[in-house]
């Protein structure tokens, strides 16, 4: 999270003001949701929100809840019947990594789930071509995870279903790296993803998807979950969670005074481009990950001697250099480099990386 943001935060917390510096007497977690208090934090942050990803006016912007792993099951009972009615539809899956994976098993729940493509017999070090891709006539949409946080694997460019053929829709789940590089949209036909990598706290699930794929839930969906009765009802259907998406509008306000995405893209190479650079410097740490594949945001790394391991993350927590320690899936370390840390936080990384290397090498 920026800085200044939990400031404002902490600032606003027992009494919220508007946009004019009126008090409102009250804090947002105290707010009705359908309070004009609470209504024109939504709206700015909505509209804000769609002018920083350039998102079209034929898409709905909706804020939900229950994280990317609720949409696992949410997306396929909206769209999997797309081309079969409302009856049992299909959906094609490109497995690069453990959330992808997570997204096919509970797919299989509610429609036909098919692997397209994966890269898991290469320990998701890469990003299997989209000319290689089996998919299927009957899919109603492509699922990929356009950034896998675990193996540090990002889509650079989206895919291009109708160039390979398919009528399928294309969605991403973008949870981890959601604001850090503009979207295709033209690509696109859903995009979701939880706040809490790039956007803000724990409890908002952003969706983004276009207003024809409304309307297409299966029978079986429940009704909080039905895309159409969200947008319907201004992401107001049930109670949504309202400090969050207020914490969100203040990072979407803070992106902005950054300069936008464009400015956030070029920031997130310079910080990926440092890190990657230090580590293949040398033999004393390697990324197994496919150079056309490396994630800007989650680059995990090994220490040829992993008996070093505990010394490293010790030295790093007292250089104030936290959470560097790996998955417990892959192991290794993991630093996750989302918007808010600044390009000194990875210099200083860098730094300590090279010291460690210098005094154990």
């Amino acid at each position: 999270m920026p800085a200044e943001v939990l400031e404002q935060a902490a600032a606003e917390m027992l009494n919220w003001p508007d946009a004019q510096g009126r008090l409102s007497g009250m804090g947002v977690m105290e707010m009705s949701h359908r309070g004009k208090e609470f209504l024109s934090i939504y709206e700015a942050a909505e509209a804000d929100l769609r002018e920083l990803l350039a998102v079209p006016a034929n898409f709905k912007i909706l804020f939900m809840q229950g994280g990317g792993l609720a949409e696992n099951a949410i997306v396929p009972l909206n769209l999997s019947g797309l081309r079969a009615g409302n009856g049992h539809g299909a959906a094609d899956f490109v497995l690069t990594g453990s959330w992808s994976e997570k997204s096919f098993k509970e797919a299989g729940k509610y429609c036909s789930n098919h692997i397209a493509a994966s890269s898991k017999a290469d320990g998701f070090t890469a990003i299997p071509p989209a000319a290689s891709w089996e998919l299927h006539d009957d899919a109603s949409y492509v699922h990929i995870c356009s950034n896998e946080t675990i193996h540090g694997i990002e889509f650079q460019s989206l895919p291009d279903l109708k160039a390979l053929g398919s009528k399928a829709e294309l969605v991403i789940d973008f949870s981890s790296h959601v604001a850090s590089r503009p979207v295709d949209w033209s690509r696109v036909g859903l995009a979701f993803g939880g706040a809490q990598k790039n956007l803000g706290p724990a409890g908002l699930t952003l969706v983004v998807v276009r207003e024809d794929l409304l309307g297409h839930a299966l029978s079986i969906c429940p009704s909080a979950f039905d895309y159409k009765t969200v947008a319907d009802n201004g992401s107001m259907y049930n109670t949504p969670p309202t400090y969050s998406i207020y914490i969100a509008g203040l990072v979407f306000k803070w992106l902005k005074r950054q300069g936008g995405m464009a400015a956030m893209e070029a920031r997130n190479i310079a910080k990926a481009e440092l890190l990657y650079g230090a580590i293949d410097a040398t033999g004393f740490y390697m990324n197994g990950v496919a150079r056309n594949a490396r994630s800007r945001m989650n680059v995990p790394f090994f220490l040829r001697n992993e008996g070093l391991n505990e010394a490293f993350l010790a030295g790093a927590k007292e250089a104030g250099l936290l959470q560097l320690k790996g998955h417990k899936s892959v192991g290794g370390m993991r630093a996750s480099i989302y918007n808010a840390i600044p390009l000194a936080g990875v210099q200083a990384l860098v730094q300590y990386m090279q010291e460690f290397e210098r005094t154990h090498g």
